[in-house]
């Protein structure tokens, strides 16, 4: 009997936290949101706007950074050694 008590009080327990959970994750998870978007908005609100630094008129092309060259690379590896089968 006593075993059978022990598996309802646990079944119990489990769908209890079940249904707290469904009715508090949404409100716990919607806080931790509202909190780190304060936290960046903290973090990051003393930059400037990027589309506010200048003026830009239609048609202009922008480049911001030059693109990295590549060194190719004139290093010889190895030969070509050609294999073939035997028979």
């Amino acid at each position: 009997m006593a075993f059978l008590k022990t598996i309802l009080i646990i079944l119990l327990v489990y769908y209890l936290l079940k249904i707290l959970a469904r009715w508090f994750a949404p409100k716990i998870f919607s806080y931790a949101a509202r909190k780190t978007e304060e936290r960046f908005r903290e973090n990051f609100g003393g930059f400037p706007e990027q589309g506010n630094t200048h003026e830009e008129k239609v048609g202009d092309v922008i480049i911001d950074k030059k693109p990295s060259k590549r060194s190719s690379s004139s290093k010889k590896v190895g030969e070509y050694i050609e294999f073939e089968e035997l028979d």
